[in-house]
């Protein structure tokens, strides 16, 4: 995706402001040190500039480090809220206690009105309110920074969630995101670590997976696949779409009126058993994951509900998760070293889901062994699930994996569903609910029905790849006989050298002119060359105080 540089934008005086109201938070909280790393001071009001130095609250000053930037995130708005949350899910990149304030995060805002609520609606309808709708409420029954969720009953009787996108919120993320990339940029140019990081790449795959939330739509096509997978199930629920009344602003669904999974009292009291809801829902958790490979990515206890005949109701499908074949046949030859307890194994597993990056092997199928083997004299069903994929999760991490940010969405999936169980149920097991899943796909990898369709399409890709070759080396020979074979060289880690060169240049450039300045304009004043003001040439004094200005300018750039 190509953006346009933050500075040439149309709206740079808006995108400006915006940078000044967030470079003064990470200030408020202590982070003022920033500015000063990435030389972004540049881009801030002189005024700010004098004042960054300012103390911190006393408040402020108690918290920790990690506390202060879910803080600063959570008042700097909706998109960095999002970024947070969206950040959360890459414990392959942050500490762990940042990751634990970043799941903290809370994406509360204040309502906007019902009547812009309502001009939302006839717009992307084309047509009154009162034309399809009944009834709809004043008040929202949930705010969120995307999005709030007003009730309605249709003309047909049928009672409706209606779920409305935020006026203006598209282009208050637009600027955002492009200040975000702004300084990731900046923070590439000037620290290797964000360049090993490709903090960019980030931003991008933030605007991506933003813009797909932005679209009610696609959220929409998430809930029907939801809805379709589990049509037959009694256990699930899956919200029925309107969907002649959705457009990527709004989204009008059933409405569910359920018990939230983590009112433990509601639920005893209606006579649910708690113990039978745990291992249900904990089921239909990994059916997605192992069997259908499309799953809810955030099975947090807010987003669950259950009917008072006991069926489970997953609602917010905004975000999902995608567990490709390839992807669940790594996790089956991972599972099957653990049972079988072969490091070699899941060293050659984690080397291809890391596309060959492990710098020491030896190390790593030693970590893999000890972890194994702290485990090797507890049963399967007395493993904590969640702690153990969190440590093997801080393992990849500390060998410096780059895993697919998929898998590490899916291990949160799973440790999120094991602590609802444990709120529903003490004795509640995950492992338990594995093991028929991990046997499906021990049985599946195990089977050669597969080989001869994966012998054939390998056949085919060599064919191709033998029949494009002569082509190929004789397009290789003309570009050598051409004289147009170029070799290019690129130089990694001069990019900072380079930047404080040129600031170095514009400073000395801009000290010459002052100098000229001042010269020049010295000796028109002993010229005494006309007009004159109190006996002093005008055009010298102009010249002095240009001199002045620029001899300022570069003092504070300096």
């Amino acid at each position: 995706m190509t953006t346009t540089p933050f500075r040439k934008r149309r709206r740079g005086a808006v995108h400006l402001g915006r940078l000044g109201e967030i470079l003064s938070v990470l200030v408020k909280y202590g982070f003022g040190d920033i500015l000063e790393t990435f030389h972004i001071e540049k881009y801030v009001a002189i005024t700010r500039q004098i004042f960054r130095r300012g103390p911190k609250t006393p408040e402020i000053a108690k918290v920790s480090r990690w506390e202060r930037v879910r803080m600063a995130l959570e008042e700097l708005g909706p998109t960095f809220v999002k970024f947070g949350q969206f950040m959360s899910n890459r414990p392959d990149l942050l500490p762990s206690e940042l990751i634990v304030e970043l799941e903290r995060l809370q994406d509360d805002a204040t309502p906007f009105s019902v009547k812009e609520a309502r001009d939302i609606v006839e717009k992307e309808m084309g047509r009154p309110i009162e034309s399809f709708m009944e009834s709809f409420s004043e008040k929202p029954i949930a705010s969120a920074s995307i999005a709030q969720v007003h009730t309605g009953r249709l003309r047909d009787g049928s009672k409706v969630a209606v779920k409305i996108q935020r006026p203006r919120i598209k282009q208050t993320l637009s600027i955002d995101i492009d200040i975000l990339r702004f300084l990731a940029s900046l923070a590439e140019r000037r620290d290797e670590r964000f360049r090993t990081f490709h903090v960019t790449q980030l931003v991008d795959e933030f605007e991506r997976v933003l813009t797909k939330e932005l679209d009610f739509q696609v959220e929409a096509t998430h809930m029907e696949r939801f809805r379709g997978e589990f049509l037959r199930d009694k256990d699930v629920h899956v919200p029925e779409v309107y969907s002649q009344f959705t457009t990527r602003k709004v989204l009008v669904t059933e409405f569910i009126n359920g018990i939230k999974v983590s009112d433990v009292e509601t639920l005893e009291k209606v006579g649910i058993d708690r113990k039978d809801l745990a291992r249900r829902g904990a089921d239909v958790v990994l059916r997605q994951v192992f069997e259908h490979g499309f799953f809810h990515a955030d099975p947090h206890p807010g987003n669950i509900l259950v009917l008072h005949n006991g069926e489970i109701c997953f609602l917010d499908f905004g975000a999902v998760g995608i567990v490709p074949s390839s992807l669940r046949q790594h996790l089956s030859t991972i599972l099957y070293g653990v049972v079988n307890r072969d490091s070699q194994k899941i060293v050659r597993t984690l080397s291809l889901l890391s596309h060959g990056r492990v710098s020491d092997l030896e190390r790593l199928e030693y970590d893999v062994t000890e972890f194994m083997e702290e485990y090797s004299l507890t049963s399967l069903s007395e493993i904590n699930v969640g702690d153990a994929l969190s440590r093997f999760a801080n393992l990849i991490v500390n060998h410096g994996l780059r895993i697919v940010p998929g898998f590490y969405i899916l291990l949160k999936a799973l440790i999120t569903i094991e602590n609802v169980g444990y709120r529903l149920d003490p004795d509640f097991k995950l492992s338990d609910h594995l093991k028929p899943h991990v046997r499906r796909l021990l049985r599946e990898s195990l089977r050669l029905h597969h080989i001869p369709y994966d012998a054939y399409t390998s056949l085919v890709d060599l064919t191709g790849l033998i029949r494009d070759l002569p082509f190929d080396l004789k397009d290789i020979v003309r570009i050598i006989r051409a004289g147009d074979l170029r070799i290019q060289f690129e130089h990694r880690g001069l990019e900072p050298l380079m930047a404080r060169h040129v600031e170095v240049m514009n400073r000395l450039a801009f000290a010459v002119v002052v100098a000229a300045l001042i010269v020049g304009s010295s000796v028109i004043v002993y010229s005494g060359i006309p007009p004159l003001f109190y006996e002093i040439p005008v055009i010298g004094i102009i010249g002095f105080l240009m001199a002045a200005v620029v001899g300022f300018g570069l003092l504070f750039s300096m």
